[in-house]
């Protein structure tokens, strides 16, 4: 008989396992190479103890960023081609919790806005008392691809403010997505929420599945161009059904496979006292519950929507009288 789940996540936000129908879509397997006998050999493989022999952080720093589409732009040039362009705000931030004492804070929060297009000519755009710096984006530059160019700016800033918010001691930094170009930060994880590819076998992917709250998977490597170590880990307040509540955690591949290890051991011991409600978070549990209050805060801090489009709409006008 088939059993049915309703899933605790908002459909409004796709689905926690996006699954697909084949092809290279969602959820269908990754092509990258990965090897599972890091930690234990694959025939070996079954659930681990978050809380086994970890050693908890004192203090966890959690980023984020967020970003938003002002204005969809075009600019005409004077040999008669036109570029498309994009005004976009977009802001980092870092939550400091320390563990110890039960107390969260922002300790730092940066906001940029850029003006994202291949024009050979556009210069920096001031909309009323904002202004947008002109990124020269390679390529034909067009319009259904300038979301994608916002996000270098934004890692870049999450880098910087995560550089100025820790203080050298023996915390850890938890990167809301996959680490990418972040993976050179120390003691540092990312997290990522959204399954949409498959790396395991379906043997393998059955551990997965038969995690308890809390529990993790052994350390597997992924040989794609972003790859690294990596787990799952399953949080408590899932639904019940078989990947709800379920992330993947990595970590970069210039560590050796026991420091990997040891900070797989720390994030089972750590992350699932972060994991959300659902009456209270609409991607609960996967969206931890620091995570979700400092998404709130930045989408505060990047101002009216409605008046910025304005601005922005009156600063094209001038330009072209």
């Amino acid at each position: 008989m088939t059993r049915m789940f309703v899933d605790a996540w908002d459909p409004s936000y796709g689905a926690s396992l996006e699954g697909g129908s084949g092809g290279d879509g969602p959820a269908s397997p990754s092509s990258a190479q990965v090897d599972t006998d890091v930690e234990v050999p694959a025939a070996r493989w079954a659930p681990i103890d978050g809380a086994r022999k970890a050693r908890r952080p004192d203090v966890v720093f959690l980023v984020d960023g967020v970003r938003r589409n002002d204005a969809g732009l075009w600019t005409a040039e004077d040999d008669g081609t036109t570029y498309a362009g994009l005004a976009a705000s977009y802001a980092a931030g870092v939550v400091r919790c320390d563990l110890g004492r039960g107390v969260a804070e922002l300790v730092g929060a940066r906001i940029g806005r850029g003006l994202f297009t291949a024009s050979p000519t556009a210069a920096d755009l001031q909309a009323g008392s904002v202004r947008y710096e002109v990124h020269r984006v390679s390529g034909p530059g067009e319009a259904s691809m300038l979301p994608a160019a916002v996000q270098p700016s934004l890692t870049a800033l999450e880098i910087d403010i995560s550089d100025m918010a820790r203080d050298g001691g023996d915390d850890l930094l938890v990167v809301d997505g996959p680490l990418r170009s972040r993976r050179q930060l120390p003691r540092t994880i990312g997290y990522v929420k959204t399954q949409q590819k498959l790396y395991l076998s379906a043997t393998l992917n059955m551990v997965v599945t038969s995690l308890q709250p809390g529990q993790r998977t052994p350390v597997f490597h992924t040989g794609t161009v972003w790859g690294g170590w990596s787990w799952y880990l399953r949080l408590p307040g899932g639904s019940g059904a078989p990947w709800s509540g379920i992330v993947r955690v990595e970590c970069s591949p210039d560590l050796t496979p026991e420091q990997a290890i040891e900070l797989a051991e720390i994030s089972g011991a750590t992350l699932p006292r972060f994991a959300s409600s659902a009456y209270k978070d609409p991607r609960a549990p996967q969206n931890l519950v620091p995570i979700a209050g400092l998404e709130r805060r930045l989408r505060g801090m990047l101002g009216d929507s409605r008046v910025l489009h304005r601005a922005l709409t009156l600063a094209t006008a001038r330009s072209r009288t």
